[in-house]
């Protein structure tokens, strides 16, 4: 099932999110929705605070830009080791149609458990899987790539976000109104 994605600057992108205890049937649907709406969204990874959930729970899937690689789900990720310095222009299907350059490590070894509960770790460096493992882990701490940026570009940002999410507001109180009337409910 395809989730709405908050938009950014909404409070729930800010909160921690809190650990997995196990990983059943209701975490397995909720990556699976997780992986359908990143998809949906034409995204390279989400995490569940983007959603509105807040748990420890990523997906990523760089394949479209790095075939050898597939989709990946990571319960309570932690970065583990992280060494060396990138700059990669980075946007966020929280923050529609922006893109900035953020810095970030270069290299980053990860450990998490995958879509059913077992343990494993994941390295990557100098590639998207690496900046993506960082951006995603980052939303589950509280943090977009906006807070990367200086004052000045957040709040320009922040104005253009706003103004979006008032212009969808609107357009959704507008189709409401241009929707048939069923005279048959009372």
């Amino acid at each position: 099932m395809v989730r709405e994605i908050v938009i950014w600057p909404d409070p729930v992108l800010k909160e921690i999110a809190t650990p997995v205890d196990r990983v059943d049937d209701d975490v397995r649907r909720l990556l699976d929705d997780m992986a359908e709406t990143m998809y949906a969204a034409d995204g390279v990874g989400l995490a569940a605070p983007q959603i509105a959930v807040g748990r420890r729970i990523i997906v990523i899937d760089v394949s479209p830009r790095e075939p050898d690689q597939k989709l990946i789900h990571l319960v309570n990720p932690e970065i583990v080791e992280a060494e060396g310095k990138t700059v990669y222009t980075e946007g966020c299907l929280s923050v529609p149609g922006e893109a900035e350059e953020v810095e970030r490590a270069n290299k980053v070894r990860v450990r998490a458990l995958d879509y059913f509960g077992k343990p494993f770790e994941i390295v990557a460096e100098g590639d998207l899987l690496a900046i993506a493992l960082q951006h995603e882990i980052d939303h589950l701490q509280g943090t977009l790539f906006v807070d990367h940026l200086s004052s000045l570009k957040r709040e320009l940002i922040r104005k253009r976000m706003k103004k979006l999410k008032q212009q969808r507001a609107a357009d959704a109180a507008e189709a409401v109104k241009r929707a048939p009337r069923h005279e048959s409910a009372l």
